[in-house]
């Protein structure tokens, strides 16, 4: 089982209205985190969620949305807080920027003493992202829950930076200072890169996180493909899929979740595994990764690939 953790919101679109007093919207289930654990559910894998789940209109909608995706939700919280919204603008080109509205909002309110005890044996992973793993009381929650499972489960991260949420990125690069360690895959983006380092090298930080203690530390390089490195020390690089881009909205998750369910399916997700990589291996399953990601890109919203569409047989 995937156990991803933390961001749970309506990603809401703005319609075009020739009436300029009027706004129409178009609202669609999402959060980085939670886009990760329905791609890994569409490509045939047990995969569950663990957030605090607000019982309002949205927070209903989410329940119905993960009960008709197979997302286990035996883990939630529930609360009366408000779910978070992302207000989605879209460019010319299909690239996205977000505006939040997420104070005091379920799923940024986890406390410390909310965090399982124990997990069930049959989770094998835990995967935490994005604005969940900095803003407060949540931020906390997640790590200690990090730092009790990383011993015995695989650990992934990605830090999908969010500077519209928590502008102060000394406090994004101390997280995933604090995160890499425990992480046996951690993948960014390039603009995160961007954000958290300035003017590096994407090789030099890949470096520097497999050093620091992450087995596989990827970064996704939008059109132009992917990079990785490990820490057993072969490194890849692939290209893009060509594809008509409609917009990037969950290309990142759905990159994240092939590529865990890509490990999981050749049994490598652990780090013994992954250090015996050879380039060739790493080329496999970032290709695949990228070409999950295309299909999403090829869609309004998050609405990620099912293994048809990748032109995968079921899962026995």
């Amino acid at each position: 089982m995937f156990l991803s953790c933390g961001d749970c919101l309506f990603d809401v679109f703005a319609l075009p209205q020739e009436d300029v007093a009027t706004i129409g919207l178009s609202g669609r289930v999402g959060g980085s985190p939670l886009n990760v654990a329905l791609g890994l559910s569409r490509l045939g894998h047990h995969a569950a969620y663990f957030t605090k789940m607000s019982d309002d209109l949205f927070g209903e909608r989410i329940r119905k949305f993960m009960e008709r995706e197979g997302i286990d939700q035996r883990f939630l919280i529930p609360t009366h807080r408000n779910t978070s919204l992302a207000m989605v603008s879209l460019a010319a080109d299909g690239s996205a920027s977000y505006a939040f509205y997420i104070e005091g909002t379920a799923d940024r309110s986890i406390e410390l003493d909310e965090v399982p005890l124990s997990l069930p044996a049959e989770v094998e992973v835990v995967h935490v992202a994005s604005y969940s793993t900095v803003t407060e009381p949540t931020a906390s929650a997640l790590a200690r829950l990090v730092r009790q499972e990383a011993p015995n489960r695989f650990i992934s991260y990605d830090p999908n930076i969010r500077a519209s949420i928590e502008p102060d990125l000394d406090i994004w690069r101390a997280k995933v200072a604090e995160i890499v360690p425990f992480a046996s895959l951690v993948k960014a983006s390039e603009e995160d890169i961007a954000q958290l380092y300035p003017g590096r090298a994407i090789e030099s930080v890949i470096a520097e996180w497999v050093s620091a203690g992450a087995e596989l530390a990827v970064v996704t390089l939008g059109e132009r493909g992917a990079i990785a490195g490990t820490a057993g020390g072969p490194g890849a690089r692939v290209p893009g899929r060509a594809v008509t881009v409609v917009d990037t909205v969950g290309a990142g998750d759905t990159f994240q979740a092939a590529l865990l369910a890509g490990l999981k399916e050749r049994q490598a997700l652990s780090r013994s595994a992954i250090a015996g990589f050879a380039e060739a291996d790493l080329k496999d399953f970032l290709g695949f990764a990228v070409e999950a990601a295309a299909i999403t890109c090829s869609r309004k919203g998050a609405d990620l690939p099912r293994r048809e569409d990748l032109g995968l047989a079921p899962l026995g």
